[in-house]
């Protein structure tokens, strides 16, 4: 069973301060990025304060994961040649930008093998898939069944750039979506992505809210994904974690609510549907019940 993941802080390879400040939060995974946030001319220095900081760690005992650079650039190779020869141990997870087919899990999957023989490694790194084009989209299914592969995340901006769609805000990270569009506008491609997640028991984790001032928004955001089979979502600052770790975590009522279902079912064995209050239950809402009740079990 994989561990809840609800929420990510993303953290800038480069910046040791904002290391520290992550490390201090409640966030359940802080994300080491070397990609979309660290500019090019940072990019050997983000790999050498990432090691620094991780070896120097001792006490987190939350996850953590490195976001490589995508495989189409010449950085990725050596970001996790680098960084999992030294730190191997403290690294749950490698997230892969912009993947567009299986063949980039295959190829991380294989160097990551290789790295792994080199240094006797016996830890296991899972890959975390982000989706962010139209053809990752399209080769969804091939790309959730490869090896190591532990979530499908939502990448809404570059999604947008590859559709062509408008760009409705500053940060181009789900803002102001009601002002272009009568609905919500990322529906199909985020029930795709969860359905196809849950089908080959992955998490499913959605992008960033980019408007960090704006926790109202942030919680409509967080809910709407979390409606739509999502375990999780991103942040991009420390502001926005309690908010994401609210939403994604079952309520008192919620819980007490699936602990009746399951006690009624418990009472009546062999019975295909049972009352609780006033209302029927069947199988399929004993599941929902027990979903709930073991990723409360998680979370402990």
């Amino acid at each position: 069973m994989i561990k809840r993941q609800r929420s990510t802080l993303s953290v800038p390879g480069h910046l040791e301060k904002m290391h520290k400040k992550a490390f201090e939060s409640d966030v359940d995974v802080i994300m080491l990025d070397m990609e979309d946030s660290v500019p090019l001319e940072s990019k050997q220095a983000a790999r050498e304060q990432i090691i620094s900081t991780l070896k120097n760690e001792a006490k987190w005992s939350k996850g953590i994961s490195v976001r490589v650079n995508s495989v189409d650039t010449r950085y990725c190779f050596r970001d996790v040649i680098d960084v999992v020869r030294e730190v191997h141990e403290k690294i749950d997870s490698i997230v892969l930008p912009k993947v567009d087919c299986a063949g980039d899990i295959y190829f991380l999957s294989h160097l990551l093998e290789g790295v792994e023989a080199e240094i006797n490694a016996n830890y296991f790194i899972a890959i975390d898939a982000s989706i962010e084009s139209a053809l990752g989209v399209e080769n969804i299914v091939e790309i959730a069944s490869a090896p190591r592969v532990r979530s499908l995340i939502f990448g809404i901006a570059d999604y947008s750039a590859s559709i062509g769609a408008r760009l409705s805000s500053i940060s181009g990270h789900g803002e102001n979506e009601s002002s272009i569009y009568p609905g919500h506008r990322w529906h199909f491609v985020m029930s795709k992505i969860a359905q196809t997640a849950k089908a080959h028991n992955l998490l499913a984790i959605d992008s960033p809210y980019g408007n960090f001032k704006d926790l109202q928004e942030l919680e409509k955001s967080a809910k709407t994904s979390c409606a739509l089979g999502f375990d999780g979502k991103w942040a991009i600052h420390p502001s926005q974690i309690g908010t994401i770790n609210e939403v994604f975590s079952p309520t008192s009522e919620e819980i007490d609510r699936a602990n009746r279902i399951l006690d009624a079912a418990k009472a009546c064995p062999g019975r295909g549907a049972v009352a609780v209050d006033g209302r029927m239950i069947d199988k399929a809402t004993v599941r929902l019940a027990r979903t709930l009740i073991d990723s409360v079990k998680q979370d402990k």
